[in-house]
């Protein structure tokens, strides 16, 4: 098998490892939220007959233990069950609100790293250290702003001014594309300015460093460009832990998202997520969770993939 073969499947089998106890945790922690379904869901007044019924209807009634496993064998079939209460498919519920969840993710991540990337080069090349103190400042600031406080001061402002922007609705992109986008701006803004504080805090450091590697020196003496410099010497050492930290704020984007689609009303699987568990329906939070881990491993899959090309001296490591 060769090295890039190995690699892949063990990365593989990691992520599913990662998978199952992912699973697990989240099907024991949801079982320990006080109040039941039929405690949240079955009218107040019916009787225990009627809540024994419901418990059975969607095998509450019996042990954890063999609940769980009834739900892994359930989802190596490729069936992540119903909702409790109207019987719709989980996956048919999945399966429109990601390409929403995934727009905003998405978004988020390009407005951290279009943002973020030449704010870091900036930081990271300023000589002044009123220039460098000020972008630790805004950095500290930023990842220190939840992500409900700075949603909740746009929504505030956007609802009560009219400053151009919807503070909340969504339409879906084929329905009309301008409008799309406008709904999209405040949430996106709201998730991407820690991604933005994230890229600035770790790309000026590396950057910094960079500058006082010899190569770079080398190229300085030899008259290069500014731009040269940055784009062929700067910017190939100091790619990979930009790329890190943005694997990384794609799971704080599927975390977050929980927040910012329900303080906008986008209906993404953040928002399924949240009524899930008003509803103590265990289904819907254990698909939503699962689907969210798997795209947070593959992200990083990825990114680790993504390394070698970034750096050929990542592929001309020693080999275990």
């Amino acid at each position: 098998m060769s090295y890039t073969a190995a690699y892949v499947t063990g990365k593989v089998t990691i992520g599913l490892a990662t998978l199952f106890v992912v699973s697990a945790l989240v099907f024991v922690a949801l079982h320990f939220v006080p109040g039941s379904y039929t405690d949240v869901v079955v009218n107040p007044q019916a009787s225990d007959l009627a809540r024994d019924n419901a418990a059975r209807q969607y095998g509450l009634d019996k042990p954890l233990v063999v609940q769980f496993v009834l739900w892994l064998k359930q989802l190596l079939s490729g069936n992540l069950g119903v909702m409790m209460g109207t019987g719709q498919p989980i996956s048919e519920l999945l399966g429109k609100r990601l390409p929403v969840t995934g727009e905003l993710g998405l978004l988020a991540t390009a407005f951290a790293a279009l943002v973020g990337v030449p704010s870091a080069i900036a930081a990271g090349m300023a000589k002044s250290t009123i220039a460098c103190g000020s972008s630790r400042l805004i950095g500290a600031v930023a990842m220190s702003t939840p992500e409900f406080v700075l949603g909740s001061v746009l929504v505030y402002f956007f609802s009560r001014y009219s400053l151009g922007l919807p503070a909340g609705g969504y339409t879906p992109f084929p329905v009309d594309p301008i409008a799309n986008l406008r709904s999209m701006v405040l949430p996106v803004l709201t998730l991407g300015l820690l991604g933005v504080a994230m890229v600035i805090r770790t790309g000026r450091d590396a950057i910094a460093s960079t500058l006082s590697l010899p190569h770079v020196t080398a190229a300085v003496a030899r008259g290069e460009s500014t731009l040269r410099i940055v784009w062929h010497h700067v910017l190939r050492n100091a790619a990979i832990p930009i790329a890190t930290v943005l694997a990384t704020f794609v799971g704080s984007v599927l975390g977050g998202a929980v927040i910012v689609e329900n303080l906008f009303s986008v209906p993404g699987m953040g928002q399924a997520v949240l009524n899930g568990i008003s509803r103590r329906d265990y289904a819907v939070v254990q698909g939503a969770v699962l689907v969210a881990a798997a795209a947070f491993i593959a992200v990083n899959m990825v990114a680790d993939l993504a390394y070698g090309l970034i750096d050929p001296r990542v592929r001309m490591r020693p080999r275990a």
